[in-house]
């Protein structure tokens, strides 16, 4: 199995992500429940554009982050570290993963904050309960126009 499917998998039964942006001014990190696809090696998520990082991130940028389980067993560690884009999706790209979204979290129906996506270009998962330390990392391929 490769690395992606591996993370992937795991990515798939998580829910809370952390993510942290900046610009020349400030910096700041926040949670959210994400909807992940592994179609598009992407988190979906809603958050508020007036918050400080929805107002850091502006309508795109870079972004780091984690999303980790919660054990005190250091054997038990699970997590994945990542970089990539974090872009406001306008409301037609957003509808369809909104509607997603809403099914996997309903209570998110009562938000009106907007659909915004995380495209994932460096995975690192590790995963303590096949060995301390075992790492699967996973790089995405540059697209080359001509």
């Amino acid at each position: 199995m490769e690395a992606l499917d591996i993370i992937s998998r795991w990515l798939g039964k998580q829910h809370v992500v952390s993510y942290c942006v900046a610009n020349e001014q400030d910096m700041w990190c926040a949670n959210a429940f994400y909807l992940y696809c592994p179609q598009d090696v992407a988190f979906y998520f809603l958050s508020d554009p007036q918050t400080r990082h929805g107002q850091i991130s502006s309508t795109q940028t870079r972004v780091a982050g984690t999303v980790s389980g919660q054990t005190k067993n250091v054997a038990l560690i699970r997590g994945v570290q990542f970089k990539g884009e974090l872009r406001l999706l306008d409301a037609q790209e957003g509808a369809p993963l909104r509607e997603r979204y809403n099914r996997r979290f309903p209570v998110a129906r009562m938000m009106s904050a907007p659909v915004w996506a995380i495209q994932l270009n460096e995975l690192k998962f590790t995963d303590n309960t096949l060995g301390f330390g075992k790492k699967f990392i996973w790089q995405r391929q540059a697209l080359i126009t001509q």
